[in-house]
């Protein structure tokens, strides 16, 4: 009996002389392994990152600057981001910050952060559109690209899905983030993990702003501890979603205004700066004209505006001087002064009809583009005839009628649907041949043509003329 309980004891204490071997790809690898006790002598107890700073220390991914300093308000550079993802990203690998890197050490001499942006290459977290800017100060929206895939989704879940969805495309909250920022979804997928909330009550990101590394810490270890991840305090009732309060000039990109627009181009920046500030009217000065090259200003400049459609104008009136000086005032058919009136009424129509399918559940935050725009394409379909009867200065060809009288041609089909789709935020425009016009929206993503007027041509919506690739749409009407 002796001898069994002295070899028990012997087992016993080998087992607890064994070290522990980290878990491999798992969140446990995140352990507070250090106490911070001030060793930052900038990072006061009362900082708003204090709590932030000294994990970032405690979990073992810094140990600040050589001077003592943790260097609260130093902007943080591209490469120093790619440091601290590398080491979140080898620490949740490995259980060791520097394993993974280390793997890709090059000479001595080379830049600090080169092993860390080859471990996250080779991990395919990021490619190599940051190769050439590390010592650049980093940007909001780079930082949130770069952290955005560091860690896997099981590791950082999107909670707040559908919080972020419906404020993102109620257009009231993070409203400088559009699909045309850099790294926009990277940006949305922090603030669905928790690890972002924006920088005021609006959740605006300031995306093109540099970032300190007090701010950069804030997000590091929100990365790592669930424990610091925030929740967005944004009111999401009807407001949240009502278009109400859009004007025609909301739907449309600001453009600058350029005096002598020699390009397609420039006539585009000089037309989206007349419609986004609600104008009809737009004043160009050329060096000289003549008759001919007033008119190839204005068709070229109508040409341009019907691609926004949505914003009911269709004809053009025209005064020039030979001096250079040319007048172009927008309406559509016979409408004169009163395009101002109809405007109104078509945008107050599709606001009510944008709502009314939300208050109904019918479009919900959590549907794809691809899914509200065919709700929309119904709504098309089912709410007018086409108009066999209209003439040249008939208001079918403009969004009004289809949404006062329920009949169009396809201008007005296609001027409605688009405004339907840009009080979603999706984006749009209109492409036409001799004889016709349809959608070209991006939905998720991808480009699809959509042709609600002959998606109308039947008792009941023709969906083929749905969300058709360019090739198919090429094969009902070539442009």
């Amino acid at each position: 009996m002796k001898k069994r309980i002295c070899a028990l004891a012997l087992a016993l204490a080998l087992t607890l002389s064994v070290p522990a071997v980290a878990a491999q790809d798992s969140a446990d690898n995140f352990v507070r392994s250090r106490t911070y006790s001030g060793q930052f002598a900038d990072l006061p107890a009362d900082s708003t990152f204090y709590s932030n700073v000294a994990a970032l220390y405690e979990y073992g991914l810094t140990v600040g600057k050589a001077d003592g300093t943790f260097g609260l308000r130093d902007q943080l550079t591209v490469g120093q981001v790619v440091i601290f993802a590398g080491r979140i990203r080898s620490l949740y690998r490995t259980g060791d910050t520097e394993a993974g890197p280390g793997a890709h050490a090059g000479e001595d001499d080379e830049a600090a952060a080169l092993r860390y942006l080859r471990y996250l290459q080779a991990e395919g977290v990021i490619g190599t559109e940051l190769d050439e800017v590390l010592s650049a100060p980093a940007t909001r929206a780079q930082v949130a690209h770069v952290l955005a895939s560091t860690l896997p989704e099981e590791v950082l879940p999107a909670v707040h899905q559908d919080l972020v969805t419906q404020a993102y495309a109620s257009r009231r909250f993070i409203t400088d983030v559009t699909e045309y920022t850099p790294y926009h979804q990277d940006i949305l997928t922090l603030y669905r993990a928790g690890v972002s909330v924006g920088s005021d009550g609006t959740g605006s990101f300031l995306p093109d702003q540099p970032i300190t590394r007090g701010a950069a810490a804030a997000m590091l270890t929100r990365m790592v501890d669930p424990s610091l991840r925030v929740t967005p305090d944004w009111d999401l009732g009807r407001e949240s979603w009502s278009a109400q309060g859009a004007t025609m000039g909301d739907l449309v990109p600001l453009g600058t205004y350029v005096a002598a627009p020699s390009s397609e181009a420039e006539l585009d920046e000089s037309i989206r700066y007349m419609l986004a500030s609600n104008q009809n009217t737009l004043t160009l000065q050329y060096p000289s004209l003549s008759v001919v090259s007033a008119r190839q200003v204005m068709e070229a400049a109508l040409a341009d505006v019907k691609t926004y459609c949505e914003q009911c104008y269709n004809t053009v009136n025209c005064t020039y001087s030979a001096d250079g000086a040319i007048t172009l005032t927008f309406s559509a058919a016979d409408a004169g002064e009163k395009i101002l009136t109809y405007r109104d009424a078509a945008m107050e129509a599709a606001i009510a009809v944008h709502d009314d399918l939300w208050e109904r559940g019918e479009i919900t935050a959590s549907m794809t583009d691809y899914e509200k725009a065919q709700v929309y394409f119904t709504w098309i379909c089912d709410n007018c005839v086409y108009d066999y009867s209209a003439g040249d200065s008939s208001l079918s060809h403009i969004a009004y009628n289809l949404f006062e009288n329920g009949t169009a041609v396809c201008d007005g089909y296609t001027g409605a649907y688009n405004l339907l789709l840009k009080l979603e935020g999706i984006d749009c425009t209109a492409l036409s041949n001799s004889s016709h016009i349809w959608t070209v929206a991006t939905l998720d993503g991808t480009e699809y043509h959509i042709d609600t007027t002959w998606g109308d041509s039947g008792p009941a919506p023709n969906y083929s003329y749905f969300a058709m690739t360019p090739d198919e749409s090429w094969q009902h009407h070539s442009w």
